[in-house]
């Protein structure tokens, strides 16, 4: 009995013994720094001390707070009113304070499940004491003979075994409901908003909302930018830039249109709009017209013409140009050829082109090749050398009508074809009197709109020096500065001449959405089905040396986006994903991006591909299949240093229809000294190759030439010594590999900032050359082809459009080559991270990444540049038909029938 009793005076004097400690560990100021408490609690008791905090309102509750040896951190600031039921605790701190990190007591399953096995083996060891002790007194009491003691010993040892039962069912329903307890005490506590997870010790309450809280791990791993303090002066949900995986899931939460536009500016933009777009309904119409009077004239009176039927989720196609077809065409009713009013126009002037395929030039040579090494035997078949494609007649007939095509070029040949309508009979005559009865006389809008150019401030920046030009400068404004109606104005002086316009601070009055590629990536891996987050494990990037795709796992591409990735020989490789995720789907896997994209876009009268009232890729009906306008995501590597083989480029195009891109993220990755010794001696083996490549092409067409011609000997020796002049030593080699290297960057390109004043907001190099000097640089790429590597780093030798192959990029070398030869130049200006670029329809450009760099692009359609989409698509409707830029794509005509017929509607909706 009396070690029974000593027993319990030890374990009531460790009890008073941790009764003090965690009165003094409830003396630690709740304002003490972080360094300072994460240093008090660590030298604490490794032992689990509980202590209750009773509030003296009935109507708020804190959770019981634990202390133990913690690595965790506690910084706490003003109090946090919270309702009562909501999970957070409310504490009552100093106003000096500026935010509050709340301890939630930090037992996570883990140690609840440690706490519970703890239980069970002292439940257990008390159950082993009990039976033990009963076993001894049960024996001692036989050996008694005295009755009294006997009887007590009956009665003791009856009762024994029930006790230890009782034992052993008080410790068990003791177990489970403390184990429950603390179970139910976990799941009570208010969760993260980021991770939706309830384990985590320390979290920020919001002080604005007092409903959300995130914990301190989410906030250093999704929102680096902030700090505590601003977290708990306004949540990121609260801030509208939450990227919680609920919250980039939904649309709708922020108003992506800047400005309302009045009644009065929507009837001067859609007159503008149906001014700008009569002059092509007239064209289309006219067009109709003549090709109704050719079948008039064969059938002698005036044709009934049959409607082909067309879903409206489908397009038809011209089967021999590839262009869309959007009402009358001729169609063969044996076979379903169909032609396009055009292609009839060619067939009967005797214009029309076979359009062969193309054959494909270019032969893997192997990694040492592209790397300036030699390269591995091959058969290689010259495109000069595949012959001319087998020329197939189609002619029309005598009285104009138009016979099937010929088997060989996919008809039957057999059938005379007949003439089709896809709209109603007569709807666009009936369209173009409606447009010219509502702003026929109406010509003040579409004049003034372009010319009052002087109100505000305009901001420019230098991006040519060409001599006697006043187009050196280009409008760069700032995205505050472009709310006000004046500005629009500004903008369409200089859209209207095809020049690009640059809007900086873009982002500045979004909310601030994180781009970083992982944060994209997160959300699309929660938002699909399970088949679809498999695939999306691994995609296909383009090697940019290889200029070919390749697959690489996802993780393993963002990790190089950050840190980089080389080759073996330390050259840098570059990777680009374009239209990742798929367009197509952008807005339905990432709802949230696609809002934050939208309220960024300058002059939303454009580019807005939802609401834009001047866009007309916005005018199709809902029910009627759009084309693809985006928007678009391109995420690539980049590295400074201009390689001159393998950089990250997006060679140089032209696209079908207007362009807006917005810079919203970009990583530098720096390159070691032992990388850039490598760079700079292969750099050298790639000068060496170029040279002798040219130097045996030359030596070929100089043998061609005294195998097919007759020239006389001093010719042939002037063409001779043409070859030896132009050999050139290794030093030299070296030498104009210094002198290229030692350079300054921007010394011959405007606008750029010298070597030393790079700006590190700036991400990416953007050429854009002007309309007018197209044909010129055309002929410099025919004439410096052979200089250009494309695919597998092969020599360029065919060229079947030297713009729309997009298998050039022109270096700064290059560029200096075109000035001095034909006396052009792109504007070359770099693009910050914010900037909005417009890039105009018709404009060549070109773009090298100068860091990885995250972009989103999305088309529109202005009505200032239909003259030029239309252009483009006579220049592809001529183009191989396996060209990859041959397909109608935008469906320009029938895009301006729609978007007439819409701001009519519309307009005399507002009008009456």
């Amino acid at each position: 009995m009396d070690a029974v009793i000593s027993k319990q005076d030890r374990h009531r004097g460790d009890g008073d013994h941790n009764v003090q400690k965690m009165r003094r560990i409830s003396n630690v100021s709740w304002l003490a720094s972080k360094r300072q408490v994460h240093k008090t609690l660590k030298n604490r008791v490794n032992g689990k001390i509980w202590k209750r905090e009773e509030d003296d309102d009935d109507d708020e509750w804190s959770l019981p707070t634990r202390t133990k040896n913690s690595s965790k951190k506690v910084k706490l600031t003003p109090a946090f009113e919270f309702s009562k039921g909501n999970g957070i605790p409310k504490k009552r701190l100093n106003k000096r304070s500026s935010f509050v990190v709340v301890d939630l007591e930090g037992d996570s399953e883990d140690e609840v499940l440690e706490q519970a096995c703890i239980m069970n083996i002292r439940a257990r060891k008390r159950a082993r004491t009990s039976d033990s002790e009963a076993v001894k007194r049960n024996h001692m009491y036989t050996r008694l003979e005295n009755g009294d003691f006997a009887n007590a010993s009956l009665g003791t040892s009856s009762s024994s075994p029930s006790s230890a039962s009782d034992m052993k069912s008080n410790g068990s329903s003791s177990r489970t409901r403390t184990m429950r307890n603390l179970k139910a005490k976990i799941e009570a506590r208010p969760k993260c908003h980021q991770c939706m997870k309830n384990e985590r010790k320390f979290v920020v309450p919001c002080k604005k909302c007092k409903s959300k809280i995130y914990c301190v791990q989410c906030i250093k791993q999704w929102y680096p930018q902030m700090t505590e303090e601003e977290i708990a002066e306004q949540c990121p949900y609260c801030r509208r830039n939450c990227n919680c995986n609920a919250c980039l899931h939904s649309s709708g939460l922020i108003k992506t249109s800047k400005r309302d536009i009045t009644d009065s500016e929507k009837i001067q933009h859609l007159k503008y709009l149906i001014k700008s777009l009569l002059p092509f309904l007239e064209q289309i119409c006219e067009e109709q017209t003549q090709e109704m009077q050719i079948e008039a004239s064969i059938q002698g009176s005036s044709p009934e013409i049959a409607e082909n039927f067309c879903n409206n989720d489908e397009r038809v196609y011209c089967n021999h140009c590839a262009t869309s077809i959007v009402d009358l065409h001729r169609s063969c009713p044996k076979c379903a050829y169909e032609l396009c009013l055009s292609c009839c126009h060619e067939i009967r002037e005797g214009s029309l082109s076979s359009r062969a395929e193309m054959k494909f030039q270019y032969v893997d040579r192997g990694s040492d090749y592209m790397h300036g090494g030699d390269p591995l035997p091959f058969d290689f078949e010259n495109a000069e050398d595949q012959g001319e494609p087998t020329v197939v007649l189609w002619n029309a007939n005598d009285d104009g009508s138009i016979s099937c095509a010929p088997k060989e070029m996919g008809g039957c040949g057999d059938c005379v074809l007949e003439l089709k309508r896809i709209l109603p009979m007569g709807c666009i005559s009936e369209l173009k009197k409606k447009a010219r009865d509502l702003v026929g006389f109406d010509t003040e809008r579409a004049d003034s709109m372009c010319n009052n150019s002087e109100a505000g401030r305009e901001m420019l920046r230098t991006a040519a020096s060409r001599e006697g030009s006043k187009d050196n400068y280009l409008y760069c404004p700032a995205m505050n500065d472009i709310q006000e109606v004046e500005e629009l104005f500004h903008f369409q002086k200089h859209w209207v001449k095809g020049e690009p316009v640059i809007v900086r601070d873009a982002l500045e009055v979004t909310t601030h959405l994180s781009w970083e590629p992982l944060v994209m990536w997160r959300a699309l891996c929660e938002n699909v089905d399970p088949e679809t987050r498999a695939n999306m494990s691994e995609v296909k990037a383009i090697d940019c040396l290889a200029s070919c795709e390749v697959e690489i796992s996802t993780c393993q591409f963002f990790k190089g986006y950050t840190e980089g990735r080389r080759y073996e020989n330390f050259w840098p490789e570059m990777l680009k994903l374009k239209d990742w995720p798929p367009s197509d789907k952008f807005e339905d896997l990432l709802p949230r991006h696609c809002d934050e994209f939208i309220s960024a876009l300058p002059f939303q009268e454009y580019s807005d591909p939802k609401a834009g009232i001047l866009n007309l890729a916005v005018k199709f009906p809902p029910d009627l299949l759009k084309p693809d306008m985006g928007p678009k995501t391109y995420i690539a590597y980049g590295t400074t240093e201009e390689l001159g083989r393998g950089d990250s480029v997006t060679k140089l195009h032209c696209d079908m229809s207007d362009a807006v891109n917005i810079l919203t993220h970009t990583a530098e990755v720096a390159l070691s000294e032992e990388q850039q010794t490598a760079i700079q001696q292969l750099k050298r083996k790639h000068l060496a190759q170029d040279e002798k490549e040219r130097l045996e092409q030359d030596k070929l067409d100089h043998h061609s030439i005294e195998q097919l011609s007759d020239c006389s000997g001093s010719w042939k020796e002037m063409g001779v010594s043409k070859i030896i002049e132009t050999e050139k030593h290794p030093s030299q080699i070296s030498e104009q590999l210094e002198l290229s290297h030692d350079q300054p960057r921007g010394a011959t390109l405007p606008g750029l900032p010298s070597e030393g004043e790079t700006d590190n907001m700036c991400g990416a190099l953007w050429d854009i050359f002007r309309r007018e000097d197209v044909s010129k640089l055309e002929e410099y790429l025919r004439k410096h082809s052979m200089e250009f590597r494309h695919t597998y780093c092969s020599p360029v030798k065919q060229v079947v459009h030297p713009i729309h192959d997009q298998c050039f990029y022109l270096t700064s070398e290059h560029k200096k080559k075109l000035k001095e030869e034909f006396g052009i130049e792109p504007w070359t200006f770099e693009q910050r991270v914010g900037e909005a670029v417009f890039i105009p329809a018709g404009c060549p450009h070109q773009v090298r990444n100068l860091k990885s760099c995250t972009k989103v692009a999305v088309d529109f359609v202005s009505p200032e540049n239909v003259q030029e989409c239309l252009r483009l698509t006579k220049e592809f409707r001529q183009l191989p038909k396996n060209h990859r830029a041959r397909e109608d794509k935008l469906e320009i005509k029938k895009m301006i029938i729609y978007a007439i017929a819409e701001a009519i509607k519309d307009l005399e909706e507002l009008i009456q």
